[in-house]
């Protein structure tokens, strides 16, 4: 019988490991040297003032800074211990895995259910009745289809705004992957709908991994397992959640969350 030792169960446990990070666009350098372990099935908040740096790294995770054709990466960024920056990545596929809900609802103008059908049909699936199976799964899994299992046909931009943000988590879920970053997913929502995605993710989190940019103090605190504090593009320090909001090792971090400064 093999002992597991407490490195190796730490190990089992992450599901992401960020290694000597940096990032460039084009001179300026935007990421400096992060380092960062994410555990498996576990909400991950990354927090910070305004243009530190948070929303640039949440992209690192599924190469969506590849887009930008100025950007410089370094660094190694492993997803269950494959590096996503080797060059035999699949960058598809990648994104498929590792998808992303973004700061304001971005449903396509078509039916509730074309926008939930849309990825499977991308990735081969053409059967009705695996599609229709699909369509309920994901919107069950996003609190909403009790609110929408009757107008399935109706265009999605008919839909409120807290529910078109969680239109836009089912059509990620429906694609199945297996981690889950959300850009201040809740910050053009009204009180309501950001607590029914709050409440959402704490489902979710049994099934995904969960990295959350916030500006809300309030909400980090309520739903995160770590935070991770990013000042002027430096990762300042990461732990877990209530240790960062009680008693956190940089005075940078409890000036940033006492409301000194950003």
């Amino acid at each position: 019988m093999t002992l597991m030792t407490a490195e190796n169960q730490t190990a089992e446990r992450t599901k992401i490991k960020v290694n000597q990070l940096n990032l460039y666009y084009g001179d300026n350098h935007a990421l400096h040297n992060i380092d960062l372990e994410i555990e498996q099935n576990a909400i991950a908040a990354l927090i910070g003032p305004s243009g530190c740096g948070k929303s640039t790294f949440l992209r690192t995770l599924n190469r969506m800074n590849d887009l930008i054709d100025s950007v410089r990466v370094s660094g190694n960024i492993y997803v269950d211990g494959q590096n996503i920056y080797d060059s035999s990545t699949d960058v598809v596929s990648l994104r498929k895995k590792v998808g992303m809900v973004f700061q304001r609802p971005n449903p396509f103008p078509m039916s509730i259910y074309d926008n939930i059908a849309y990825g499977p049909r991308i990735h081969g699936t053409r059967k009705k009745a695996v599609l229709d199976e699909i369509v309920e799964r994901s919107l069950q899994q996003a609190a909403l289809w009790d609110e929408v299992k009757d107008r399935l046909n109706k265009s999605a931009l008919g839909l409120s705004g807290g529910q078109q943000q969680r239109l836009c988590i089912a059509r990620l879920l429906a694609v199945e992957p297996d981690v889950l970053l959300m850009d201040e997913p809740t910050s053009a929502l009204d009180p309501i709908s950001t607590l029914k995605v709050e409440e959402l993710t704490q489902v979710l989190k049994d099934k995904y991994t969960i990295i959350i940019v916030t500006h809300n103090m309030q909400q980090a605190a309520r739903i995160s397992d770590t935070t991770a504090f990013f000042l002027n593009g430096v990762l300042v320090e990461t732990d877990k959640t209530d240790k960062i909001f009680t008693t956190p090792s940089d005075q940078r971090t409890e000036d940033y969350i006492t409301g000194r400064f950003g």
